[in-house]
């Protein structure tokens, strides 16, 4: 073994180093003092951090191979770390734990995922970047910042600036808040409890929105939006896919060009603009002042009362219970009624 990791883990004097399996860690390096930010790089394996109360402060590292034999035995591991730079140091309040090969593979079935679950104090920043698994942050209120390119996001009570980008995986994040940005290039986004200022952003899946306050803006590129119980300020559009929308009490900035359209609101906030290619319907609060303004081919409502100006076969336009927020609405047929 080089130099360099010998080095390594005789630093690691207060490591426990065991014997290699899919559940137990090959080095478990204990964390002592105050930590404030935490830094993780891997090439090729996972990453998790929590704030969980109760746990005590380490870092773990799993060793497996990308072959199919997946658990190796320790002498198997250290030869094959000849070809990684390999380290866990924790120095001013900082814990750094780092995994980077040192060449490319000719032999991609030699090469090891080296992953990181680090346990700290949940006042603390991160800054992760993996290229070969997911990341998953639980219980932790800082600024946290994090990047895979092979993997999916898992975001479970996290409060403060939390920014997440992966290119190959699912985004899930939950019981967060206060700002929220998140994207993916390959997967779907699930979001439930969270409040704040939330971005989400998907090429290629779906929007699944649940019990979200504040103001969200939610888009995809390749499929259907789902949402309930949102509350705030919401934008959301798709390019290929069917938009269904209930428990609103919001406003609302919707659009589709490839699917079908249905909202309930319990209440409207401060307007409703919705643009889509397919059909529309639409549930209102019947008790409500409101201003409609809906156009499509063929528009059709089920009130006759407390309603004051047009309604043609292709718009509406006038005041309901006397006016307020304009609910503006275009597409393909509209069919509105009243709750």
């Amino acid at each position: 073994m080089k130099k360099h990791l010998l080095l390594f883990f005789v630093a690691c004097q207060s490591c426990v180093v065991f014997a290699q399996d899919s559940k137990t860690p090959y080095i478990t390096k204990p964390i002592s003092g105050a930590v404030k930010d935490v830094f993780v790089n891997t090439s090729g394996g996972s990453i998790t951090v929590s704030g969980a109360a109760g746990e005590a402060p380490r870092v773990e590292v799993y060793i497996q191979g990308n072959n199919g034999n997946r658990d190796l035995s320790k002498e198997e591991i250290q030869k094959r770390l000849e070809n990684y730079d390999l380290s866990v140091t924790v120095t001013g309040g900082e814990v750094h734990a780092t995994a980077k090969n040192k060449r490319s593979f000719s032999n991609w079935g030699n090469s090891l995922s080296i992953s990181f679950k680090v346990f700290v104090p949940k006042n603390v920043n991160t800054n992760l970047n993996t290229s070969g698994g997911s990341i998953h942050l639980d219980n932790l209120e800082g600024n946290e910042k994090f990047e895979t390119s092979g993997g999916s996001l898992h975001i479970d009570k996290l409060t403060g600036i939390i920014k997440g980008e992966t290119s190959g995986g699912s985004i899930h994040v939950s019981n967060s808040g206060s700002n929220i940005d998140l994207e993916t290039s390959g997967g779907s986004i699930e979001a439930a409890n969270c409040n704040g200022k939330i971005h989400l952003e998907t090429s290629g899946g779906s929007l699944h929105l649940s019990d979200l306050k504040g103001t969200i803006d939610a888009s995809t590129s390749g499929g259907s939006i789902n949402g309930n119980n949102i509350a705030g300020e919401f934008k959301t559009g798709t390019s290929g896919g069917s938009i269904n929308l209930t428990q609103l009490a919001c406003a609302l900035d919707a659009s589709t060009s490839g699917g079908s359209f249905h909202a309930q609101f319990n209440s409207v906030g401060k307007y409703v603009k919705v643009d889509v290619s397919g059909n529309v319907n639409i549930s209102l609060p019947g008790k409500q002042g409101l201003n409609l303004d809906l156009r499509a081919d063929r528009v059709e409502a089920n009130f006759t009362s407390n309603f004051s100006g047009t309604k043609e076969k292709e718009k509406i336009d006038g005041k309901l219970n006397g006016g307020g927020p304009t609910v503006a609405v275009r597409g393909n047929r509209i069919n509105l009624d009243l709750n």
